[in-house]
């Protein structure tokens, strides 16, 4: 016997085997569509008896097994069905001959066959046959299992009748000698009449007829001849025999242990007419009584039909812990001879999964470790490939996965040996995938982003290699490109940095050819391998949105129902809502985007490989708005250190827009990164809200770029910074050019002023415009400009001291003509006392070339299009800086009497610090002309002021218009200064 079954399994021994087979030209298809109806007849219940019968149904048996009928009863093919097709009736008798011939191989065993017919019509097909049965054609044949069972029940007639011939076989002492092949030539010459030689005989035949028991479903029986088969074959030293009525004994012992079976098909054995329970073996059962056995309670010839009458020491059925323990003597006597391989490797096949069931592991390796030391013939590459997947699926019922794995791998190799002429690539493929589990790998990148590594990594990188070059093989590149991006994703902590570089080239060769794409991979036996998005090429650490520049960012116009509320909750304070809205705020942004600005989204990135890494493509994935991404390309250095990129977008539509992830391209693989999929990504929110589309204004003036950058105190970010020199007292116009560079009309426009950074105070405007000639223009149209007009008029104090009319009492002339105790005295003295005695450097007299700087932002608050009418709208500020350049400086100022006693004369001292030459003009006097760094006095006519029309009044009251006239003078004598002429370059 040379052709092992690995599919053996102990409740195998029960069954009938019976060869189905196809004579002359049959379809595959039509076969074995009648071969599946035939062999669903596998069990049935015997006619007038509560016995079932099991039947096993093979299309291929090697006649040499057939030869081990003798040894194993369950080996023997005793039943032959035969399939044709014949259209026509001359073909039949050919066809007939056909069947006897098939028959003859088979023959010395058979009990009986059948040969159907399909396809033949008219007289021949009516004629009652019992061995033959006639169909018009493969789909008009429902009787199919009907002739089975009748079938069936002949062959049951005839194992009855052996069985019964056997057992009660009264021809004195010759009982005949049964044999395994390689036996006979052993025996020849023997002492027939040696009471040695009988023991045998007799063992042999007790062993037989309990095979013969067991088949015809008389399990109790065969465990009585079993029990005395061990006995008289174990006295004789028979020991191949021996070990075969062990592994009958474990046979029959395991059907009634374990009634589902141990092929791993629950289910598709039913209980002997009995209970299903191991407790039931206490109990009566159909067919036999329980019986204890006595070797010596036996008959002169050795066979005694009535087994009931047998009382013994020993019980009939072997515990579940026996049954193991016998396993292992059977094999044990097997190994003793070479020729019995096939016989011990079956037997521990069988023994492992006995153990499987049992949860018995370790000691089901232990029998699979011997089966694979069994040396056999020279296996061909078919049956090697047989054994290896066996083996594999065996380790993997005991729950040994990685040792499962090993073989099916090894099984997957032999499929293309070098000695194979048209290696096996897809088979080699398809059982490469089943050894994935068993070496903890999966084909879904998923899995590999969570946790530690499970797995030996070089294990795990040598079978993605072998995928790799068996697809590669198989035709398919597109498979290869999957497996190799696989590899490269999940094993990159393991790759050295030789491997890297090698395992990228091999991909750009195969993306040259097929790129890598994000479309589920669909393999002919319908497992679909997930796409791998290439996370670590480059890594990302953090994502964070960007909000709009200062300039575009929107704002909300302010409203009296409160629209900034966050919550409609009637209640003041709520802590579940309070939760709630901060798990929504940890994704959602406090800043919005504005539909059709390009909007900004920044990556810190690094490279991972020891090489520069190239990253076309690369642009983000959105969701809720449609996006137009503008995709990046990027070269990051080798393993370098956290690299900013800054991807950017524009959005077409309005609404809730979520950043998921970006897409990229590397090595010609084409990737969708999602941000759930990347561990420890750091994020300030991922959704943001977009706005309807606002106006863009871009502004441009008359006047040079400053280098000084205005910090307001608000911290709101100036857009253009300009700058002016202009003299204290000149005024000069700044022309603004506003441009609506958008896509949307600009209607609306506020532009508000204010003065920062400065200490001097300043009189009068001294910004002004009129707005209303630029609204005039409005709405101004995308690419139209506008322009505006700023008027800047600067006045600062043009004394050089801090206290200049205190002249007015050091100089010891009466104002008036009043007496020292007059009102308006008391209203100055105090000043005089109060002066600072170490006035700032700044306003010490001669100091002239000190240049003042004053700073004002121009504001413009603008907004149309559909953002306007949702009420938004966009700031825009221009920094203005002035630098103040000293023109002419009132060093002195006192009186004089004039002419009328209603009037006097002001007397200003004037010095131009300019390095110009000056004119001043004051009402009703001539003109004054400075030349530079030159000091003149000028007299100014002024009325007086008449004290006598003001009411008697309390001296506080006094004191207080008083002090208001002092401030109105004071204020005068400023305008009088303001009024004078700027310098002639000025003019």
């Amino acid at each position: 016997m040379s052709v092992p079954d690995y599919m053996q399994c102990a409740e195998d021994h029960q069954t009938l085997l019976v060869v189905v087979q196809p004579i002359g030209i049959v379809p595959e298809e039509s076969f074995f569509r009648i071969y599946k109806r035939i062999s669903a007849v596998s069990q049935v219940n015997v006619r007038d008896s509560q016995r079932v019968l099991y039947i096993r149904y093979r299309h291929h048996y090697p006649p040499e097994n057939n030869e081990w009928g003798d040894f194993q009863t369950h080996r023997k093919v005793v039943g032959l069905i035969t399939i044709t097709d014949c259209s026509s009736a001359k073909d039949w008798p050919q066809t007939f001959e056909k069947f006897h011939l098939q028959k003859e191989m088979y023959g010395s065993t058979l009990y009986d066959s059948r040969l159907f017919v399909f396809g033949l019509q008219g007289e021949i097909a009516e004629q009652p046959r019992t061995d033959v049965a006639f169909y018009p054609s493969y789909d008009e044949c429902e009787t199919v299992e009907k002739r089975i069972e009748d079938f069936i029940e002949s062959l049951f007639i005839v194992l009855e009748s052996k069985r019964l011939d056997r057992a009660t076989d009264k021809s004195g002492d010759k009982i005949p000698l049964l044999c395994v092949p390689f036996e006979k030539k052993d025996f020849v010459g023997l002492d027939t009449d040696s009471r040695h030689y009988k023991k045998r005989c007799q063992g042999r035949m007790r062993k037989h007829v309990g095979d013969l028991c067991l088949q015809a479903g008389m399990l109790q029986d065969s465990l009585v001849h079993y029990h005395m088969a061990v006995e008289l074959l174990r006295s004789v030293n028979d020991f191949l025999w021996l070990g075969a009525a062990l592994e009958g004994l474990c046979s029959a012992s395991v059907i009634y242990h374990y009634p589902g079976g141990t092929g791993g098909k629950a289910g598709t054995r039913r209980a002997q007419g009995g209970s299903l329970s191991a407790e039931a073996g206490n109990r009566h059962r159909p067919g036999a009584q329980e019986v204890l056995i006595d070797p010596g309670a036996l008959t002169s010839n050795g066979i005694n039909a009535d087994t009931s009458a047998e009382i013994g020491r020993a019980k009939n059925c072997l515990s579940p812990e026996d049954i193991i323990d016998k396993y292992k003597e059977a094999i044990s006597y097997y190994s003793k001879y070479k020729n019995a391989g096939v016989i011990e490797l079956e037997a521990c096949v069988k023994a492992v999964r006995v153990l499987a069931i049992q949860k018995r592991s370790m000691e089901a390796s232990d029998f699979l470790q011997n089966a694979v030391y069994i040396n056999l013939r020279q296996l061909s590459e078919e049956e090697k490939i047989q054994r290896y997947s066996i083996l594999s699926e065996l380790y993997e019922r005991i729950g040994f996965h990685r040792k499962s794995a090993f073989f099916k791998r090894v099984a997957a190799m032999q499929c293309v040996a070098p000695s194979i002429p048209e290696p096996g690539w897809r088979a080699c493929y398809k059982l490469l995938l089943e050894t994935l589990p068993g070496y903890s790998l999966s084909l879904d990148p998923k899995d590999f982003s969570k946790g530690t590594h499970r797995g030996w990594a070089a294990v795990q990188m040598r079978l993605l290699h072998e995928l790799v070059y068996a697809s590669r093989r198989m035709g398919n590149p597109a498979l290869s490109v999957r497996h190799l991006s696989f590899l490269l994703q999940t094993m990159l902590d393991f790759l050295s940095d030789q491997e890297k570089k090698d395992v990228t080239q091999s991909l750009e060769s195969y993306t040259a050819k097929c790129p890598g794409t994000m479309e589920f991979i669909t393999l002919p036996d319908g497992l679909k391998l997930p796409p791998v998005p290439f996370t670590k090429l480059p890594i990302v650490r953090s994502v964070k949105l960007l909000n709009l520049p200062t300039s575009l960012r929107p704002h909300k116009m302010k409203s009296l129902l409160g629209q900034n509320m966050s919550t409609k909750s009637p209640f003041i304070y709520s802590p579940i809502i309070a939760h709630s809205r901060g798990e929504e705020r940890n994704k959602k942004i406090d800043f919005q985007w504005v539909q059709g600005d390009v909007c900004e989204v920044q990556l810190m990135v690094y490279n991972p490989m020891p090489f520069e890494l190239r990253v076309e493509n690369m642009g983000l994935l959105t969701a809720g708005v449609e996006f137009e991404s503008l995709p990046a390309a990027l070269s990051l250095p080798a393993e370098s250190g956290l690299y900013p990129v800054t991807l950017v977008g524009v959005p077409q539509t309005t609404g809730q827009i979520t950043i998921n992830g970006y897409h990229t391209s590397v090595f010609g693989v084409f990737s969708d990164c999602l941000l759930d999929n990347l561990p420890g990504v750091k994020t300030n929110g991922c959704t943001v809200e977009v706005i309807p589309a606002l106006p863009r204004l871009q502004i441009s003036t008359s006047l040079p770029r400053s280098a000084h950058t205005l910090q307001p105190s608000s911290g709101d970010e100036i857009s253009t910074n300009v700058s002016v020199q202009l003299y204290n007292g000149e005024t000069q116009q700044l022309i603004i050019k506003l441009e609506n560079i958008g896509a949307e009309p600009l209607e609306k426009l506020e532009v508000t002023a204010k003065t920062v950074n400065t200490k001097e105070k300043l009189y009068g405007d001294f910004l002004s415009w009129n707005l209303e000639d630029t609204l005039s223009q409005f709405p101004l149209k995308p690419g139209k400009i506008a322009t505006f007009t700023v008027n800047i008029k600067l006045k600062l104090d043009f004394s050089c001291q801090e206290n200049l009319l205190q002249d007015l009492n050091d100089d010891g002339i009466s104002v008036s003509g009043l007496p020292l105790s007059s009102p308006f005295r008391q209203v100055v003295k105090p000043r005089v006392e109060t002066k600072p005695m170490n006035p700032p450097e700044g306003s010490k007299a001669g100091d002239f070339s000190h240049v003042k700087t004053l700073e004002a932002i121009l504001n413009f608050k603008y907004s149309g299009g559909p953002g306007h009418v949702e009420g938004y709208y966009r700031n825009l500020s221009l920094g203005l800086h002035v630098e103040v350049e000293p023109s002419v400086f009132f060093t002195r100022v006192s009186t004089l009497p004039a002419t009328s006693t209603r009037q006097c004369h002001l007397l200003l001292d004037v010095f131009n610090s300019t390095e110009h030459e000056l004119t001043i003009s004051a009402k009703n006097n001539e003109d004054l002309i400075l030349h530079a760094g030159e000091c003149q006095r000028m007299a100014i006519q002024v009325d007086k002021f008449n004290f006598e029309s003001f009411p008697e009044s309390p001296a506080d009251g006094t004191q207080f218009a008083n002090a208001k006239q002092l401030e109105e003078e004071r204020q005068q004598a400023k305008a009088l200064a303001a009024s004078s002429h700027p310098p002639e370059e000025a003019r």
